[in-house]
């Protein structure tokens, strides 16, 4: 694998954590970076992937459409139900 190098500037804390989580897993920052790199990039190329394919489907006729009402009344109501929280039990 070819390597290229880059010169990246941190603030001062950042580069503190950076060096406690190398030290601590025994990697070096080099390798740490890399790892945040790719992992960026994957998370952020799936997303633009998804919305330009979400984008498509509802340009399409006949694309059904939710309300941000109907939405929301869901959501508020899974956060207020205890046991679709991750971690929380329903009351006995």
């Amino acid at each position: 694998m070819s390597t290229s190098t880059f010169t990246i500037r941190l603030d001062p804390e950042t580069k503190k954590r950076l060096q406690r989580l190398a030290e601590s897993t025994d990697r070096s920052r080099a390798y740490i970076i890399n790892e945040a790199v790719q992992e960026y990039l994957a998370i952020n190329e799936w997303q633009i992937k998804e919305i330009k394919h979400r984008l498509e489907i509802a340009d399409k006729p006949g694309a059904r459409f939710v309300s941000h009402e109907d939405v929301k009344a869901k959501w508020e109501g899974k956060l207020a139900d205890p046991v679709d929280r991750p971690g929380k039990q329903r009351p006995r």
